[in-house]
């Protein structure tokens, strides 16, 4: 795996090799992010990346202009690669890599982000709780976007916090877009 674009184009990214942990592939986060450069300016933006793994989205984003990205992993030996990742690319100081529950993390933070990406496992069951969780306690900036990919399967309901699309399918791979509504 590699990131597509920016200051660490061509370069690397590890991940762990067992099923545990299931990256962006390079063709998702180039599609992602053309869809994203038309929409939201990256440069300086700040980023979270929820269920981070490898740290893909995040890295591509910091690679791309962002200013900083948060990185939220439970799983230790995903966040051993993770660490590495930014360590090899010397991007730790634009970084910030808490070990913990994705959603725990959403309930107790404050402040807000210009771009949230969640990349849960497929079998994870609060997925559908995540944009409820971001869109009530205002994490999102007013402009920004949250990004979360999921199986095919899975349908978020409507909501008045938020609009959903573009929504993007890869085979059994959906990424859906999410706006706040504004009044």
């Amino acid at each position: 795996m590699r990131v597509t674009t920016g200051r660490f184009k061509g370069r690397t990214l590890h991940t762990v090799r067992d099923l545990s942990v299931r990256p962006a592939t390079d063709r998702v986060r180039q599609t992602v992010f053309n869809v994203l450069m038309h929409r939201m300016p990256l440069e300086g933006s700040r980023v979270l990346d929820l269920f981070a793994g490898s740290g893909s989205l995040g890295i591509e984003a910091l690679s791309r202009g962002a200013a900083h990205a948060t990185f939220v992993e439970s799983d230790r030996d995903a966040l051993a690669y993770l660490q590495g990742n930014l360590e090899a690319l010397a991007c730790e100081d634009e970084s910030t890599v808490l070990q913990m529950d994705s959603l725990h993390y959403l309930k107790q933070i404050t402040g807000s982000f210009d771009l949230i990406f969640a990349d849960p496992p497929y079998e994870y069951e609060d997925t559908v709780e995540i944009p409820r969780l971001i869109f009530s306690r205002s994490l999102l900036d007013a402009e920004g976007y949250l990004l979360i990919e999921h199986a095919r399967t899975l349908h978020f309901p409507p909501a008045p916090e938020y609009t959903l699309g573009p929504v993007k399918q890869f085979g059994r791979t959906v990424v859906t877009f999410f706006r706040r509504n504004t009044p």
